[in-house]
């Protein structure tokens, strides 16, 4: 099973966004096809979060319409939303004492439990944050193939080059 994490939706959702017609196409064929998917219940929160403050959007997305952008997810028969378990508590607990994860992470950390307990085979990410649990395949469906091997910092010139 695919799960989504927050940027995609948020991508998905914003049409300002640079990644906002790939992002909404993944949801779109996610949506048409029957193989399963859910979205972890912290990454539909923290969406909601994000869409509607004011000091990431101008204008934020009002309330109504962030929860309808949800809400027309859900009526998707092919997607489950999944939520936390007092199961998940020793899963974070395990990934966050083995890996030196703390602060924000320990959210992602959250999300990564609830995925692994779920039985997800692959997030759909564009958080490079959740490399860190190994145990927890993922993937940019916003970049190509060829993207994906792309570094993210630009190469310095050697001495002498241009």
């Amino acid at each position: 099973m695919i799960a989504i994490d927050t940027n995609i939706l948020v991508y998905a959702h914003r049409a300002e966004s640079a990644w906002h017609e790939v992002a909404r196409r993944c949801l779109e064929d996610l949506a048409n096809s029957p193989q399963p998917w859910c979205i972890p219940l912290r990454c539909a929160y923290e969406y909601l979060s994000v869409v509607t403050n004011r000091r990431l959007f101008d204008p934020p997305t009002p309330v109504p319409l962030a929860i309808e952008h949800i809400e027309a997810l859900r009526r998707c028969p092919s997607l489950s939303l999944v939520g936390d378990d007092a199961a998940d508590w020793s899963s974070v607990a395990r990934l966050v004492g083995v890996l030196p994860i703390a602060g924000r992470h320990a959210f992602d950390a959250a999300i990564a439990a609830t995925c692994l307990r779920n039985g997800v085979s692959e997030l759909w990410t564009a958080d490079r944050d959740f490399s860190r649990f190994p145990e927890l395949r993922t993937r940019n469906p916003l970049l190509a193939v060829n993207e994906r091997r792309r570094r993210y910092r630009a190469r310095r010139p050697a001495p002498g080059e241009a």
